[in-house]
């Protein structure tokens, strides 16, 4: 009689129905005294009635629990309630293989990869003497983490369908009598068929019939009756898998395995699962480094390739941060080697989310090699599953998978880097191999908080920001000389004071006081030079002192973009348009799908007074991202200098609305506002700002707006307490075309003169 919601079985508390079947009903259910959720399988009653069944079923449940493994379903207790027998399970989430292949056939290289990891179940079943017997599609599952999970191994049943379908018999304690026919019809061995002794390699028959049908979406033995069916193993050889519609491409290795497990002899099948997993794993690493078959010349040398974002496979948002994090620092690892142009974390955050393909990427960002990952984080346990794909031809290059506990995600970064490097064939002399290969750390939890830091970082919102310097104090006191972590401060500390969520004197020192002490650890960390270079160029106003910082982290790392970018703006202000647009460029090229660095090639186009060309890189922009608003806000510019003051209102009011009041926009609204002959909403902005005190107002908005209002005195009064506050925006001064009326007066020149320009 099936359970209702509620009702008790002993401490467990049943919650839902999963499923029905010949064993029984199978429940969804909740460990009181854990207060965690089981799955609880109710055996029917022919069998609880049955002494010896009964007897039977709670040793081989006992044997099967002390495998402890994690490709083989776990029993946690084997109990009876009243007249209830039950058995109760891990709860598992996904989909069994014969669900997911009512979908079609699974890619070459993932069904080796869920094979691989039943015949390492298997491995370990056999090593303590358990055979499974019944081994198909319905008693494999596959979870929400990417993980193979092998059902009902071992736990006997006595089953007949209307359909004759299956024909089980329960495994005695001694073995199986001779002339009992075990297992399920289309998956049998042939000494099934004939009710001879079954062992280990009974179950790598089954195997190769169930690799055959996920390469191939049908089953290898099929015929109309079961009969037919039987004669068929008994007495044929299954289709090739060209014949029968396997996916194009797997390597003539896959259809010699399978023919080794359908052997007809036992003896002349796989000896063991672990010869098995062998040889499943030389056929992937020989297609791995083999070049394609069409091709009679060498491979030409990889000299370029993209890291896409790793998928957060077990859709946990709280460790988004992991998968974001270990693509991340994987670029900053490769980015060391010589040779190798790794495309930037701004430019392949553009297809987080997407399941992109790689050759497609690769011939749109132009790379020759193209890694994706995916991540599945619970508990202690990570898995990190990657490919390296050549963007040419799609062809695999490398791929691993990793089952390791959280503790060795450190490692697991460094295998990574490695054999990608290995792979690549670069050859690396005894200290790029050191930098490549260092560790800025040695502490497993100052790296996680790193990583969260980062993650927050690139979100760039004040609580984002506020929350990634709390994750790298964490980090810091986890490991005081971890410099990464420091100059991931001093880049949170820099955007408050750039974005104006801080004043200046709050935020631009810290940055700075973090900066050095990342240098004083590491001097050669590129990141925190760059960092350095940005405190110096926006606070402190040092021009070369800034312009040394970014071209010093360049020459350490030359495929950084930021520091290219940042060093066109330390060329702005001595107003060196050519050199400052050239960097510009060169950090577009290592960064292509960069939407801040596009945009600022437009800002730096605008701030030449080269209009046409501002307007054309930030339309670019917007085509990428809509809605980006640092290139709305330079598009209003452009608008208003070349006097389109409609589109420039008409910005600006949109990114006010979408940026809830920022206050350098509702000034440039006002200065578009006046130049449309709308005085009085422009004095009406200049209220706003006067009375806003809910979050900082820079006075280079008032400056800004007092001069587009022909108030000069007011501007230069604003303009007095931003350089006394060091308001970063001083910066802006020598080329803003918005300050041009204020030029021919020597209170102008003289600011200019005390902030060393």
């Amino acid at each position: 009689m099936p359970l209702s919601g509620g009702s008790r079985l002993g401490p467990y508390e049943i919650l839902a129905p999963l499923g029905a079947g010949g064993m029984g009903e199978v429940y969804r259910a909740r460990d009181t005294r854990l207060d965690r959720e089981i799955a609880i399988k109710v055996l029917p009653e022919r069998l609880a009635a049955d002494p010896v069944a009964l007897s039977r079923f709670e040793r081989e449940a006992k044997a099967v629990a002390a495998l402890s493994h994690p490709n083989i379903l776990a029993i946690h207790d084997f109990n009876r309630h009243g007249d209830t027998s039950y058995v109760v399970l891990e709860l598992l989430e996904g989909e069994s293989m014969s669900e997911r292949l009512l979908r079609g056939p699974i890619p070459w290289r993932h069904a080796a990869e869920i094979a691989i990891a039943i015949a390492d179940g298997l491995s370990a079943a056999h090593a303590k003497g358990i055979v499974h017997r019944d081994l198909k599609p319905q008693n494999l599952f596959l979870t929400r983490e990417d993980r193979v999970k092998i059902l009902d191994f071992g736990l006997a049943r006595r089953e007949q369908t209307s359909s004759g379908e299956s024909v089980t018999q329960a495994m005695t304690e001694e073995g199986t009598s001779p002339g009992t026919i075990l297992g399920t019809i289309g998956y049998m061995s042939p000494e099934q068929v004939l009710g001879d002794p079954a062992d280990w390699r009974t179950d790598l028959f089954s195997l190769g019939c169930v690799l055959h049908e996920m390469l191939t979406g049908n089953r290898a033995f099929r015929r109309r009756t079961p009969a037919e069916t039987m004669a068929a193993i008994l007495n044929e050889e299954p289709p090739a898998l060209t014949d029968v519609g396997a996916e194009s491409g797997p390597p003539p290795g896959l259809s010699t395995i399978i023919g080794r497990c359908l052997e007809k002899n036992p003896e002349l099948r796989f000896q063991s699962a672990r010869d098995f997993e062998f040889a499943l794993k030389e056929v992937l690493r020989g297609a791995t480094i083999a070049p394609p078959a069409s091709s009679g010349s060498h491979r030409r040398p990889i000299e370029s390739m993209a890291v896409l974002p790793f998928a957060n496979a077990g859709g946990d948002p709280d460790a988004e941060y992991l998968s974001d994090g270990i693509a991340e620092s994987i670029i900053h690892s490769l980015s060391k080697l010589p040779g190798l142009r790794v495309m930037a974390r701004s430019t392949i955050s553009r297809y987080k989310g997407r399941d992109a393909d790689p050759q497609h990427v690769g011939r749109e960002l132009g790379v020759r090699a193209v890694l994706t990952g995916r991540v599945f984080h619970r508990g202690e346990t990570l898995i990190v599953k990657t490919e390296l794909v050549d963007g040419r031809d799609g062809s695999q290059l490398w791929g691993e998978n990793y089952s390791r506990k959280l503790s060795d995600i450190l490692a697991i970064e460094e295998e990574i880097s490695r054999e990608i490097s290995e792979t690549l064939r670069l050859k690396l002399s005894s200290e790029e191999e050191h930098r490549r290969s260092k560790r800025e750390t040695e502490s497993t939890e100052a790296h996680r908080l790193f990583l969260k830091g980062r993650f927050f970082w690139n979100k760039r919102s004040p609580d984002a920001l506020r929350k990634g310097i709390e994750c790298f104090r964490l980090a810091i006191e986890e490991d005081p000389e971890y410099a990464l972590a420091y100059a991931g401060m001093a880049d949170c500390y820099n955007n408050l004071g750039f974005y104006n969520y801080e004043a200046p004197a709050e935020s631009f020192p810290k940055a700075k006081a973090a900066a050095r002490r990342a240098l004083e650890l590491d001097g050669d960390l590129a990141v925190a030079r760059t960092a350095l270079g940005y405190a110096l160029l926006y606070y402190d106003w040092d021009w070369d002192g800034a312009e040394r910082e970014f071209r010093r982290a360049i020459e350490l790392d030359p495929n950084y973009p930021t520091a290219h970018q940042y060093l066109a703006n330390a060329l702005l202000p001595p107003r060196r348009f050519d050199e400052a647009i050239a960097e510009l460029r060169l950090a577009l090229d290592l960064d292509p799908l960069s939407l801040i660095i596009s945009a600022s090639l437009g800002y730096g186009n605008h701030m030449a007074g080269r209009y046409d060309e501002a307007q054309s890189q930030l339309q670019k922009t917007l085509e990428m991202d809509p809605g980006f608003l640092p290139a709305h806000l330079f598009l209003g510019y452009v608008y208003l200098q070349t006097g389109e003051h409609s589109k420039a209102v008409e910005e600006f009011s949109d990114l006010l609305r979408r940026t809830e009041g920022n206050p350098l926009v509702n000034a440039e609204l006002g200065c578009a506002y006046v130049t449309s002959g709308r005085r009085s909403e422009a004095e009406t902005i200049l209220t706003v700002l006067r009375e806003t005190k809910e979050r900082f107002v820079s006075p280079y908005s008032f400056a800004l707006l007092h001069t587009a209002l022909g108030e000069h005195d007011a501007a230069f009064d604003a303009l007095e307490k931003a350089v006394a506050i060091r308001a970063h925006e001083v910066a802006f001064l020598p080329w803003e075309p918005q300050f041009d009326p204020l030029r021919g007066d020597p209170r102008f020149k003289d600011l200019l003169r005390r902030v060393g320009l």
